[in-house]
């Protein structure tokens, strides 16, 4: 197996885990207006469908990443998917695929959630920026970017949904707590 397929086995194993594991979330008490999520739906399914196709080419890319660093990157790439999947174990029941707030709905502000506030969006971040470097191709490349720019815009509907809904502890949360990259602190 070559690295890039093995980078693309581990984000098929956990897109059926992360799929079945939707089953177990609470019920939704509040979520944003109809309409408000498709800016970030529209960038991240760009994104995913030109990340997966560029990583299938078969003409050369940009560059060959020797054996050792394509492994590497498979190794991040796999630390991404664990990352996403510690931070949705963490959540437990609060967790959903879309902006809500659930029933009983409160901050998390431990484990994953301690480094940043959407650890979700972080590590699958991380995986596609994994998969797009061992492509190497432009579309690959740009799949990725629109994948990080899908989780960024939605990461940004999240905070001022959630701010609205849980006022000032989350905005206390979101002074302590850096948004997507770890130990990036917030100018004052």
């Amino acid at each position: 197996m070559t690295p890039i397929a093995a980078s693309f086995a581990i984000w098929t194993v956990w897109l059926i885990t992360w799929m079945i594991a939707a089953a177990w979330s609470a019920r939704t008490a509040a979520r944003p207006a109809f309409g408000s999520s498709l800016p970030h739906l529209a960038l991240t399914t760009a994104g995913l469908l030109l990340l997966f196709a560029g990583g299938r080419r078969e003409a050369p890319g940009l560059w060959v990443l020797p054996a050792d660093v394509a492994w590497v990157l498979t190794s991040l790439s796999g630390a991404g998917a664990v990352f996403a999947w510690w931070a949705r174990l963490h959540l437990g029941a609060l967790w959903s695929g879309t902006v809500t707030r659930k029933s009983g709905h409160h901050i998390v502000d431990t484990g994953p959630y301690g480094l940043v506030r959407h650890p979700i969006y972080t590590g699958l971040i991380l995986g596609a920026a994994a998969v797009a470097l061992q492509a190497g191709s432009v579309t690959a490349i740009l799949g990725a970017l629109l994948l990080a720019a899908g989780f960024w815009v939605k990461a940004r509907l999240e905070e001022g949904f959630l701010s609205a809904e849980l006022g000032e502890a989350y905005a206390a949360y979101r002074r302590r707590t850096p948004m997507l990259i770890p130990f990036l602190k917030r100018p004052n």
